[in-house]
């Protein structure tokens, strides 16, 4: 065994994880509110740069422009009466008058509930917390407005702009045009009634302050200090953001603490790294729709393309009752690596959930493999909120007795055991032979259903020249080519198959900050197969497939290439 793998197998000092540590660094940080762009987000970042300097990490903080937007007041009226609410993020203020429209209620506000009605004019009623889909339909319906429905008494604090980062002079038409508010579920069963009663007119009241301002992103940049280290400056991302709703102790104060802990012990043994660490605090996540990590991803992308191998992201880890670990998300290469991980510290088996479309996880265009963004959870079906991580969740209730320090020890473990083994491992632990045999099924679903109104032989055909390339690749991890060799096969592979995977196409763009399919590239041809042969749609959706299909076979070509090159004479060459 050599020098790196040695120190590798010898594992992380986990016994260093210190909740007391964790736990006072977090009673310091919830003094603060942390609006992106305040002076209090402002002191919170340079508090943080100076603790990581005080630990030997010096970090830069940076100010960069960011599309920023704060709710600040709202209420509805209906019959004469005032009733209490919450505007959003990215939503339209109303202007002194009010925004006046019909109620219409749309149950869960589905594509197909929006489909049913005319909206024109109207005032939309929805269930559930507020949501960047639901003002798309309602903006292109031309509604004038939303009415959210809370799960509960408690109105949650959210973003509701489907444009991911700040907006370009291209995405900036996508942006809402609504008023948005959310209203306590006794409110909405009050305005159900109204209903109930005949036509219910509403004039909704909001004051969002939307605009440009200057917003802090914190980076510390850790090469490796002894051995040979990656050749090719290869480093590791780790991210979370520190803008907060209210003082949001839990999201997002406990990964800032969680992430700054695993840093602090990985930098005290950083001459046994094989590849460097880069820390960012991103700030724009709660009221910028990820504006910190985009722009980010944007202003370093070769830089990123040339030598980032993942992203480990962390998001509101550590609460009371979050005693669930087996349904956060992880793209397919790095899966292993976190299932091993959650396995050694709490006995659960990972259940293969996609990494979300969520969470700063602004790299995929890139090809970056990512992992977590929300880890510990509460179980399921304890809540009425789609990502059940707490009640008090995006409200003023996030405060630090919502903690729970055994809790955040052991995510801030399962963080630790991660980026160990991406630092620490040679070769890379990234194995693709799982997500390529998701894409194999959903190749040979759809080859039966589409029989032979389209050809997908020479996607099945390099698929599978693919999971043997990865099966010969994994084969040789263990020893007769070098891992430098290997290192620089996986990350090539990775950059071909993470944008087919979580992208629709555009590697320098950012999609839409809305639900993706599984492997994106294919949707063309799930929607040919759904047509009717012989009818014009078959014929239209035909064209968007052939190209699919030809960014399907390129890209597994590439990643088959890829392979070829790392395995050198040790495997079969592309055209044999």
């Amino acid at each position: 065994m050599d020098r790196t793998n040695a120190a590798a197998a010898s594992g992380p000092p986990l016994a260093a994880v210190s909740g007391e540590r964790m736990m006072e660094l977090l009673g310091r940080m919830a003094r603060w509110t942390k609006v992106g762009g305040t002076e209090t987000e402002r002191e919170c970042f340079r508090a943080l740069k100076d603790h990581l300097d005080a630990m030997g990490v010096p970090a830069s903080l940076i100010h960069h422009d960011a599309y920023i937007s704060v709710p600040l007041s709202a209420h509805l009226t209906c019959g004469g009466e005032r009733f209490a609410a919450i505007t959003h993020s990215m939503a339209r203020s109303s202007g002194p008058e009010g925004c006046t429209g019909d109620l219409v209620d749309l149950g869960n506000g589905s594509a197909a509930d929006f489909a049913q009605a005319d909206l024109a004019g109207r005032v939309v009623l929805v269930d559930g917390i507020a949501d960047p889909g639901v003002a798309l339909r309602a903006s292109q319906a031309g509604a004038v407005g939303v009415v959210h429905v809370s799960p509960h008494g408690l109105c949650h604090e959210m973003c509701v702009s489907p444009v991911w980062g700040s907006p370009s002079a291209t995405t900036i038409d996508d942006l809402p045009t609504v008023v948005v508010v959310t209203v306590a579920d006794a409110v909405g069963a009050g305005l159900r009634r109204h209903l109930a009663e005949g036509r219910c007119t509403v004039t909704l009241h909001a004051t969002v302050d939307t605009g440009w301002r200057k917003t802090p992103l914190l980076v510390a940049d850790l090469p490796p200090t002894a051995g040979p280290g990656s050749p090719d400056g290869a480093f590791v991302l780790v991210s979370c953001h520190v803008d907060t709703w209210f003082e949001g102790v839990m999201d997002n104060g406990t990964a800032n603490v969680a992430m700054i802990e695993v840093v602090r012990i990985l930098a005290s043994v950083r001459d046994r790294w094989r590849r460097g660490l880069r820390l960012c605090l991103w700030s724009g996540h709660s009221q910028g729709r990820y504006s910190g990590s985009a722009w980010y991803a944007d202003q370093n992308w070769l830089e990123l393309e040339a030598r980032c191998v993942a992203h480990v992201n962390l998001d509101s880890p550590g609460a009371v009752g979050a005693l669930n670990l087996t349904r956060t998300g992880s793209a397919g290469a790095l899966f292993d690596l976190a299932a091993d991980a959650i396995r050694e510290e709490t006995g659960q088996t990972l259940l293969g959930r996609r990494k979300a479309r969520s969470a700063d996880d602004s790299f995929p265009g890139l090809g970056i493999p990512s992992v977590f963004g929300s880890l510990s959870m509460q179980e399921p079906g304890a809540l009425k909120l789609r990502n059940e991580l707490g009640w008090w969740w995006h409200t003023e209730h996030d405060r630090i007795d919502k903690i729970d320090p055994v809790h955040l020890v052991r995510d801030a473990r399962v963080v630790l055991r991660v980026v160990w083994g991406l630092l620490c491992c040679d070769p890379l632990p990234l194995d693709y032979r799982r997500q390529v045999a998701d894409l194999a099924q959903e190749l040979e679903s759809l080859s039966d259903r589409l029989s032979s109104r389209f050809d997908l032989q020479d996607a099945d055909a390099m698929l599978r020249r693919l999971r043997q390339r990865l099966d010969q690749l994994h084969a040789a991890s263990g020893g007769g080519i070098d891992s430098d060799t290997i290192n620089r096969g996986i990350v090539a592979v990775c950059r071909a198959l993470v944008p087919l995977d979580y992208t629709t196409g555009n590697r320098f763009a950012h999609d839409p900050a809305l639900p993706l399919p599984a492997w994106p590239v294919l949707e063309p041809i799930r929607k040919l197969a759904a047509t009717q042969p012989r009818t014009d749609a078959e014929r239209f959706a035909k064209v968007d497939a052939v190209r699919s299909r030809n960014r399907l076979v390129h890209g597994l070509r590439q990643a088959v290439l890829a392979v070829d090159a790392a395995l050198g004479g040790a495997g079969e060459r592309f055209g044999d």
